[in-house]
């Protein structure tokens, strides 16, 4: 790799934490080793951390260790060096002066000054939306399936009921019918009687 001469690397530096100063999201800069080099107002403010507590320290003993996580220590020491970004990789953590939050994570390694760009964005309302969202569709689904089972067997009674009452029209029609048949065949026979 071609070293870039220091006058370089500070103007580098002073860009991109210029960059870094005016986004709305936390922002990391991290060098080679790791070390927080700087930090944004906006990860001060939504990490209820100070200057003192961020810069110059290990990124994973940033806030009581709360970065010390596994999965993100393989992105930035084994994935990282080889592929220079990864994007979205979500965090699920208890912080101890926020509580707890879902954090999207994205990097970039910048070689030609040996820094790590990493950015933090909270995406702990619109995960809640989403499991409230899920959760209302669950329930809907339930009710809908406990409708539809009750609708059902509402259904099934009245084609039973149904069936009854067809049947018994049935046997009432054929009753009138045996009945005319039986008055007609009387009045015959009542007839042939007055003849006799």
């Amino acid at each position: 790799m071609k070293t870039v001469p220091d006058d370089e690397k500070q103007k580098a530096l002073h860009y991109i934490e210029t960059l870094v100063e005016v986004a709305r999201e936390p922002f990391l800069i991290l060098d080679k080793n790791l070390l927080t080099i700087k930090a944004n107002k906006s990860f001060y403010q939504t990490f209820k951390v100070t200057k003192k507590a961020t810069e110059g320290k290990f990124v994973y003993n940033l806030g009581n260790k709360q970065w010390n996580i596994s999965n993100l220590k393989k992105l930035l020491e084994s994935i990282l060096p080889k592929q220079k970004i990864f994007k979205d990789f979500e965090v699920k953590h208890k912080f101890p002066k926020i509580g707890k939050r879902v954090m999207l994570l994205n990097a970039r390694q910048v070689d030609s000054v040996q820094l790590i760009i990493l950015a933090f964005e909270d995406i702990t309302l619109e995960k809640e939306a989403e499991e409230r969202t899920e959760k209302y569709t669950k329930k809907l689904e339930e009710e809908v399936e406990s409708r539809t089972k009750k609708l059902n067997d509402r259904v099934r009674d009245l084609e039973e009921i149904t069936q009854v009452m067809v049947g018994r029209e049935l046997k009432m029609s054929e009753l009138k019918k045996e009945i005319a048949r039986i008055k007609k065949l009387k009045k015959i026979n009542g007839n042939n009687h007055t003849l006799g």
